[in-house]
């Protein structure tokens, strides 16, 4: 069978993140791809001039579309914008008994345009985050969602997931990649368990879709039939890889893309 992995989210203009950075990301770790867009963005590397969200129910017809026809494996979401979108996707995935759901809650774009209106965090925390398999904020998410200040440290990285975990996913994965230091660390975090995950901190601008790109690639893994943990250590390797590889691409004068390609490209 063909491993499949569907991704919710918006569709950057600029190639570097949302359904884009899914979408090369299944492709690259050997996943069919298939997606619902759920915003249009006006978008480059510098940033965000415009969003043009999806009808609601349309956004369900696509979901329905999909699962209707196609066995899917895992799905992965990334921008839901408004509380009427989160809600229909959250009926979607319910009628359609998805499984092995990825959230990256977005809500910051990496050039600093909020990506989510205020009253879908409610939305989310209630409707999509109780139906997880993991949820994967990076700080700024993890400190909006758990309704206090930016973590500063692991232990409160820790205190943030733990908060998470009380809305009901299995799993949380804190993305330290905003921090500082030369390591870039994350916290896999379950109700028994906490995974220290590190990796060396590239010195690079072009990080655009680092969020999306790991989640894509946990959704990857686990549509693969990895177990989460294995799933969530490959993606880490493979964006890790990415973001050494990034500045092989010369993509905009902003925050370019990662090199979702790295291992098949190769210079002339």
């Amino acid at each position: 069978m063909t491993a499949v992995a569907l991704t919710i989210a918006g569709s950057d203009s600029g190639g570097g993140a949302g359904i884009q950075a899914d979408l090369k990301t299944f492709a690259a770790l050997g996943v069919y791809g298939a997606s619902v867009i759920t915003a249009l963005t006006a978008q480059n590397t510098r940033g965000v001039t415009g969003i043009h969200d999806a009808p609601p129910d349309f956004i369900l017809k696509q979901i329905d579309a999909v699962y209707d026809d196609i066995a899917v494996d895992a799905v992965k979401l990334g921008m839901l914008s408004n509380a009427a979108t989160i809600k229909e996707v959250a009926r979607g995935l319910k009628h359609n008994r998805a499984k092995n759901i990825v959230v990256d809650p977005v809500m910051v774009s990496t050039s600093g345009d909020r990506l989510l209106a205020p009253d879908a965090v409610m939305a989310i925390r209630e409707e999509i985050i109780p139906n997880a398999t993991i949820v994967t904020p990076n700080l700024m998410e993890a400190a909006i969602l758990s309704d206090t200040g930016l973590a500063r440290n692991e232990m409160g990285m820790e205190i943030q997931a733990r908060e998470i975990l009380t809305f009901g996913p299995k799993h949380v994965l804190i993305k330290g990649g905003h921090g500082e230091g030369v390591e870039s660390v994350d916290l896999l975090v379950g109700e028994r368990e906490v995974i220290r995950l590190s990796s060396p901190r590239t010195k690079t601008s072009n990080t655009h879709g680092t969020g999306c790109t790991l989640s894509a690639a946990i959704a990857a893994g686990l549509a693969k039939g990895q177990g989460l943990r294995e799933a969530v250590e490959a993606a880490k390797a493979y964006v890790t890889a990415a973001i050494a590889h990034a500045d092989q691409l010369k993509v905009g004068s902003g925050h370019g893309p990662l090199n979702h390609f790295y291992a098949f490209w190769r210079k002339p």
